[in-house]
């Protein structure tokens, strides 16, 4: 397989000047920028996901096949480019006040949705109150909570109001998950027809099989050098590799490196690329034993990361601590157990009043991504000889979304979003606060006062100091069991051409990708 660097051999050239920094930049610009109102290319793609979108509504999308796909509809106030450095998108600049209290954007000017309707300013105080509203249970609320006001000052002018300043604000506004949508649109109307600003037109859907989207020719960038780009839902990653194979697909996307050697080995061009994502056992110190944090400490102390990550993965990645934004990594030797340690993992247990055992409930996706059920089964025989008893219940992918969101578990395997600013990885998770503190199970006033300091210092070096505090806490309580980072691979045939992955696994560069049929 081609593999790009991995950031423990060469370190990912991501954020020129931090994330921190994101908010103080004046006018932005970028020399990736595209050129407005370009002609949409030729060619159809069919790309290959494991599992069909659970919704359509781009501020509940949590399932990485929905997010995926709803990035090549929608558009966002910034977005990421290639080294996820912050850049314009929908705003095409932006400015903060002098106490960074306010930030006043200038949005595009002849931007419309696919509906035909034109993008304004009263689109993006719908769209940011909405997601602010707790009625809506967006999942990226907390995303966006400093901000107090935002301000219509005429159509292509919005100023926001913030609580305090936000280093991570900008950096937060490029996820799908805080997409501008269409205020004449309801959730309801969206989960059936979406209506963006992005690059591609949804065109329609036929469950458990496919979403098809054609070029926006009226698309505010470069438009899509595709004219048409099909989403087709394979289960197994074999079978994707077949369909590769036989030419049925074009593209997609492997987190199984045994399938990816397999499919490079057909012939099937695999570039592999290191992803910020994280693999982690989530625990709930809300539920049962759970609670005690011996008994997290004891899970903590009694799992080898390096052989969940040999077991599942091949070894292809690096064990982790919770912060994988590069300017802010996680020492993984910084926890109470770097090594497993059996015999302090038993202590805990006896600490915990518990030395005859404990059970948790622990649910697992199917489908979601390769390697949950061998993680999964990997740690179950790990803790059973500390006397720690994993009881897996395996779930399809939209069923343990279901779950998930519901906080209804004890323990979930997981696989979890990383982002450049690490405000944007936990600060709806971890701050009692956070529209997802449910879902993390634990919050503390410590963790309260060193989230809201970390998103109101500019200074990046400060920033890095605060964070680390953040992950030594979180490794102290056990919050979660940080395991592994890992590669995604892109399996491509000869015909594709010009995708250039990317560390937060988006799939935006579906837009300059090309094929011949």
């Amino acid at each position: 397989m081609t593999f790009r660097p991995s950031r423990k051999r060469a370190g990912l050239a991501i954020l020129a000047g931090p994330a921190a920094l994101a908010l103080m930049v004046t006018g932005c610009s970028s020399a990736n920028e595209p050129d407005p109102q370009s002609t949409s290319g030729s060619g159809t793609l069919v790309a290959a996901i494991t599992a069909d979108p659970d919704t359509l509504f781009p501020w509940k999308a949590t399932q990485f096949q929905a997010v995926n796909v709803l990035e090549n509809i929608y558009g966002t106030l910034t977005q990421f480019d290639d080294e996820l450095n912050v850049v314009p998108g929908l705003a095409e600049k932006w400015e903060p006040s002098e106490d960074g209290t306010q930030v006043t954007l200038t949005l595009r000017d002849g931007v419309t949705f696919h509906d035909g309707s034109e993008f304004d300013a009263d689109d993006v105080k719908h769209s940011l109150d909405l997601i602010r509203d707790e009625a809506t249970a967006a999942v990226a609320a907390a995303s966006i909570g400093s901000v107090t006001d935002v301000e219509v000052v005429d159509p292509l002018t919005v100023t926001l109001t913030l609580s305090a300043p936000d280093a991570g604000l900008m950096a937060n506004l490029a996820n799908v998950n805080v997409a501008m949508l269409s205020s004449d649109d309801t959730e309801e109307d969206l989960n059936t027809e979406p209506n963006g600003t992005g690059a591609f037109v949804y065109v329609d859907r036929t469950p458990n099989q496919s979403i098809k989207l054609e070029a926006n020719e009226d698309y505010w960038g470069d438009a899509a050098s595709l004219s048409s780009l099909e989403f087709r839902i394979i289960a197994d990653e074999t079978s994707i590799v077949s369909a590769l194979q036989s030419g049925d697909v074009q593209f997609a996307v492997l987190n199984d490196p045994l399938v990816a050697k397999t499919a490079e080995g057909s012939g099937i061009s695999v570039v592999g690329t290191p992803q910020l994502s994280y693999h982690a056992l989530q625990l709930n110190a809300t539920k049962g034993a759970l609670t005690d944090v011996n008994v997290r400490l004891a899970m903590q102390c009694a799992i080898d990361r390096q052989q969940v990550l040999d077991t599942a993965a091949l070894g292809e990645g690096e064990v982790t601590g919770p912060i994988t934004s590069p300017a802010f990594k996680s020492d993984p030797e910084a926890r109470p157990c770097p090594e497993r340690d059996l015999d302090k993992a038993k202590e805990y247990l006896a600490k915990a009043g518990m030395a005859d055992g404990v059970t948790v409930k622990t649910i697992v996706s199917q489908g979601s991504y390769a390697t949950s059920v061998n993680e999964a089964q990997n740690l179950q025989a790990q803790l059973a000889e500390a006397g720690i008893t994993l009881d897996l219940e395996v779930l399809e992918a939209g069923a343990y979304v279901d779950r998930w969101i519901a906080a209804d578990f004890e323990a979930a395997v997981a696989l979890n979003g990383g982002r450049p600013d690490p405000d944007g990885m936990y600060g709806r998770y971890f701050p009692s606060t956070g529209n997802l503190n449910q879902v993390a199970g634990y919050n503390s006033p410590e963790l309260d006062a060193l989230f809201a300091e970390g998103k109101a210092t500019m200074d990046a070096d400060e920033r890095k100091s605060i964070y680390d505090e953040i992950s030594q806490h979180l490794e102290d309580n056990a919050a979660w069991i940080w395991l592994f980072t890992s590669y995604t691979y892109t399996a491509t045939t000869d015909t594709v051409d010009g995708f250039t992955p990317m560390a937060n696994g988006s799939l935006q560069n579906l837009r300059s990708t090309t094929v011949s049929n």
